[in-house]
C-alpha cells in the first residue's frame, strides 16, 4: 500500500519584517510551515545569517576572525568587511563597550560608532546594545535617531525598558524593535502585547526569545521555539507571530569550551575550531526550531551556515 504524505499546511502564517534599503533590504518571516518544511509549502523567505562585529574591535578574536578582518583599521573599514562575508545577509553591530561595568563608553562615543557603520554598509544593520537596561534605554534611544532613514532594527526592548526603545525606534523613528524576553513563551508573548499596546505596528517588531550555547540549557531555548511556532501557526496567536532573531555568537564564544586555552585542555584540540563548531551546532539547532535568522562571528560558521539554509529551503 503506497504512503500519501499529507502536506501540513497552516491558514496562518509568520509576519513580515524588512530590515534595510534598496536593493540589499532582507525579509524576515512569511512562513506558514514549521522550520524547513519545504515539502510542505513554499518558504518564500529563508532564514538570514548576519554578522557580529563589535565596538571593541577584534583584539580579543581568534586567529581566524582577526585574520578575516586583516587591513581594517576602523570600525566603518571592519563593518564593510564584515558585509561583503560569504553568506552574510545582514551585520550585526555589538555596543558592549557601553557597560558601565566595562569600558562604560559615552553614549556619544557609541553614536558615532553606529553612524560610522551605517555609513560604511549598504547592508542591512542590526544594532545591539550592552546589556545594561539603564544604559541601553538612552542608547537605543539616540541610535534610532541618529541612524533615521536606514531602517535598522534595534536589539533589545526588554520588559524593563521597553517603552523607552520601543517609543524610540518603533514610533518616533520608524525603525524595527527588537522584543527581548529570557526563553519563556509567555514572557515573549506578553512583551509583544505591551509593545503593540505602546503603539509600535507588529510589522515592525522581531523577537529575540533568549538563547544559550549547546550543551548550556539549550533545550529550553528549543521547546520555547518549538512552542512559540507552534502557537503561531496552529493556534493562530497573532502575538505570536513575529518573526525571532537569534543572536548566537555573544552566546558559543563565551563558554569555555571555546574560551579555554589549547595548553589549558590539550584534549579538546584546537580553540578555535571548537569555537567553530559549537557556534555551528547552536545557529542550526536554533533555525530548526524555528528562528529566522541567526547572529554569527566567525566566516566559516557564517559561510556554513549559509549553504545549510540554501540546501533546505
Amino acid at each position: 500500500m503506497p504512503f500519501n504524505r499529507k502536506p501540513q499546511k497552516f491558514n496562518a502564517a509568520i509576519k513580515t519584517v524588512e530590515i534595510g534599503t534598496g536593493d540589499k533590504k532582507v525579509t524576515l518571516g512569511g512562513e506558514n510551515v514549521f522550520p524547513f518544511y519545504a515539502f510542505d509549502g513554499e518558504i518564500a523567505n529563508g532564514p538570514k545569517v548576519g554578522v557580529e562585529i563589535s565596538d571593541l574591535g577584534l583584539e580579543n578574536e581568534v586567529p581566524g576572525v582577526k585574520a578575516y578582518y586583516e587591513g581594517a583599521a576602523s570600525i566603518g573599514e571592519v563593518a564593510k568587511k564584515a558585509a561583503e562575508m560569504e553568506g552574510a545577509d545582514f551585520v550585526c553591530l555589538r555596543l558592549e563597550g557601553g557597560d558601565p561595568n566595562g569600558a562604560n563608553k559615552s553614549v556619544e562615543e557609541l553614536v558615532a560608532a553606529a553612524k560610522e557603520v551605517a555609513d560604511a554598509i549598504d547592508a542591512p544593520l542590526v544594532v545591539e546594545g550592552c546589556k545594561n537596561v539603564e544604559k541601553d534605554s538612552e542608547l537605543l534611544a539616540k541610535v534610532a535617531e541618529a541612524l533615521q532613514g536606514k531602517n535598522v532594527l534595534l536589539l533589545s526592548a526588554r520588559e524593563e525598558n521597553y517603552k523607552a526603545v520601543g517609543a524610540a525606534a518603533g514610533l518616533a523613528y520608524d525603525q524595527k524593535v527588537g522584543a527581548e524576553s529570557a526563553v519563556d513563551i509567555n514572557l515573549a508573548k506578553q512583551l509583544n502585547v505591551v509593545t503593540t499596546q505602546l503603539g509600535v505596528k507588529p510589522e515592525s517588531i522581531v523577537m529575540n526569545v533568549g538563547s544559550a550555547s549547546v550543551g548550556y540549557g539549550y533545550e529550553y531555548v528549543v521547546s520555547t521555539l518549538d512552542r512559540i511556532k507552534a502557537a503561531a501557526l496552529s493556534q493562530d496567536d497573532k502575538m505570536l507571530q513575529m518573526p525571532i532573531i537569534t543572536p548566537v555568537a555573544s552566546e558559543t564564544w563565551g563558554v569555555k569550551e571555546a574560551m579555554a586555552e589549547e595548553e589549558d585542555a590539550p584534549e579538546w584540540g584546537s580553540r578555535e575550531e571548537r569555537g567553530i563548531s559549537m557556534e555551528i551546532q547552536t545557529a542550526a539547532a536554533s533555525l530548526a526550531a524555528g528562528s529566522d535568522a541567526v547572529i554569527l562571528k566567525h566566516p566559516q560558521s557564517v559561510a556554513t551556515i549559509s549553504k545549510m539554509i540554501q540546501a533546505l529551503v
